[in-house]
């Protein structure tokens, strides 16, 4: 074997290994939600075996139970208020991100690494550590239990995150298309629009994903600051875990069943997540 079919050779074994290791690393992932989805289609007897039984017989009953075949509680309301929140908030969060983002990567402000690490430092204190002032706030205005509460909640809560990210992907789009712009007279709405967006594209794709699964996924401040009203899908989630027991099968198809919308978002948006995570990690 020459030199070169020996570096070949173990070129081919190292891409196997990493390879080896990638689906390893997937497989290890994805069966805490595989076994979800097993077990919500089996019966609570046979869910509740130590260990569960893969091979027990099948039945919608968990779902039916979610869908409020016992109880009479629907449980569309509390997905409505968490689609409307979720959406809206993110909206909201690309509106005030992107224009942010450009002023601080195309158009870079004076001292603009302080403006980043101030976004940055509103992460640093824990949520729990603010629940009680936003309480006592929400409670004065009167704007307990309002999806618009958790709109803007949610919306700031995001917002620093968001503008990390698309001033990272801003700072790829070629400056010489801006001037191109400027010099044939666009203006500022014009350019982020016509220009920036498409070009961007991947990158806004990818912060309003992660936007509205943080906004879908988030539990606490929903939790606290609503009710019967503009209770949220999580929270609705919750209710499943009585004093009576934890009935496994049953809040297995409820996890299932809210996990669905994130799912689908993140397979439709697959390709533009991936472009958009790793632009700009190639120079």
């Amino acid at each position: 074997m020459t030199a070169q079919e020996g570096r070949a050779a173990t070129g081919l074994l190292r891409r196997g290994i990493w390879g080896f290791l990638a689906w390893f690393c997937g497989l290890f992932f994805f069966l805490p939600f595989a076994w979800m989805v097993l077990t919500s289609f089996h019966g609570e007897a046979d869910a509740a075996t130590n260990p569960p039984s893969i091979g027990a017989a099948l039945t919608l009953q968990g779902y039916r139970e979610f869908f409020g075949a016992s109880t009479g509680v629907s449980p569309w309301p509390p997905l409505i208020n968490s689609l409307t929140v979720s959406v809206t908030s993110t909206l909201l969060v690309l509106v005030l991100a992107i224009p942010a983002a450009y002023a601080l990567s195309i158009k870079p402000v004076r001292k603009w690494t302080d403006v980043l690490f101030f976004f940055l430092s509103t992460k640093m204190l824990p949520a729990v550590a603010g629940l009680l002032p936003v309480y006592l706030i929400a409670k004065n205005a009167g704007m307990l239990d309002n999806v618009w509460l958790l709109v803007i909640l949610y919306t700031s809560m995001n917002l620093p995150i968001a503008v990390w990210m698309m001033r990272s992907f801003l700072a790829e789009v070629p400056v010489e298309i801006l001037e191109a712009a400027s010099i044939d007279g666009a203006g500022l709405p014009t350019v982020l629009v016509r220009i920036v967006a498409p070009v961007a594209a991947p990158g806004i794709a990818a912060t309003a994903l992660i936007s509205f699964i943080f906004s879908w996924n988030e539990l606490l401040f929903a939790r606290v600051l609503t009710g019967v009203v503009a209770g949220t899908a999580p929270v609705f989630l919750t209710g499943f875990v009585t004093s009576q027991g934890l009935f496994l099968a049953k809040v297995c198809a409820a996890a299932v069943c809210v996990s669905l919308p994130v799912l689908v978002a993140g397979f439709a948006a697959q390709d533009k997540l991936v472009q958009g995570l790793s632009l700009g990690a190639v120079k």
